[in-house]
């Protein structure tokens, strides 16, 4: 039996003398596509940098592929996206093949030559989000949405077995978000890369995930999708704090 790619154990976290997390606990294992829902200000973030080793918990435990996160080294393991193409600058002089390459530093070293195999995994990277034909374009003429696959193809290049994604479609228009979604699901069966989610369109990507987590401080849910589709819209505004409203793509939205 293989080891969860991710384990929280009863974790919290504090801004100060405020709560920003409560006893968390969480566990993603290969392959599972989760979503990781919640109202602004619950925690989302905080929760991801938290699994990315960027800050530190003030108790609890947290693993990583089976090893305690503060010895884990393979970070070639994990791929990260954030919301960059709301603050990308324009004028940033690459090309989207350098963009790409430059997340095999991770594995490399910072002043160490890329491999001798790297174009090719530039390429296979870049086919893998339907970026291939713009390899040689300035990253600054693309998109918001095109901007953030290639965003994708850099946390790819290095063969993640899980994938994390930090409200990822700021930014992108909603008539590309759903191909955006689409594309993520297909990394997720095709290739069996875990994806860990941050979103706050759960209906949109309700046919794709197989796993939701509420955050509110606290974990006010977490199991299949399934399961949660089934919640009453009652229960669902208890965890948010307010009244939730699901939009249904396609027709007029409606009030959960």
């Amino acid at each position: 039996m293989t080891e969860p790619l991710i384990e929280l154990e009863d974790v919290s976290y504090r801004y100060g003398d405020t709560a920003a997390l409560e006893h968390i606990f969480l566990t993603v294992e290969k392959g599972e596509f989760w979503a990781v829902i919640g109202p602004n200000g619950s925690g989302k973030s905080t929760l991801i940098k938290l699994i990315l080793g960027l800050i530190k918990p003030l108790s609890g435990q947290i693993r990583l592929f089976g090893r305690d996160a503060s010895d884990f080294r393979e970070k070639e393991k994990i791929g990260y996206v954030s919301q960059k193409s709301n603050a990308f600058n324009r004028a940033f002089p690459a090309t989207v093949r350098e963009v790409v390459r430059s997340g095999l530093v991770k594995k490399t070293g910072l002043f160490r030559r890329y491999p001798a195999d790297a174009d090719e995994k530039v390429d296979n990277a870049l086919a893998a989000v339907g970026m291939e034909e713009f390899a040689d374009r300035s990253i600054g003429d693309l998109s918001g949405g095109q901007q953030q696959r290639v965003f994708i193809a850099r946390a790819l290049i290095s063969n993640p077995e899980l994938l994390v994604l930090d409200e990822p479609t700021v930014g992108i228009d909603r008539k590309h978000m759903q191909s955006f979604y689409n594309m993520l699901g297909r990394l997720n069966r095709e290739k069996g890369i875990a994806i860990v989610l941050v979103t706050h369109d759960v209906d949109t990507v309700s046919e794709l995930v197989t796993h939701v987590a509420c955050v509110n401080r606290s974990i006010h849910f977490h199991g299949p999708h399934e399961e949660y589709s089934r919640q009453e819209s009652r229960i669902r505004s208890e965890w948010y704090g307010h009244a939730v409203r699901r939009v249904h793509h396609g027709s007029q939205a409606a009030d959960a």
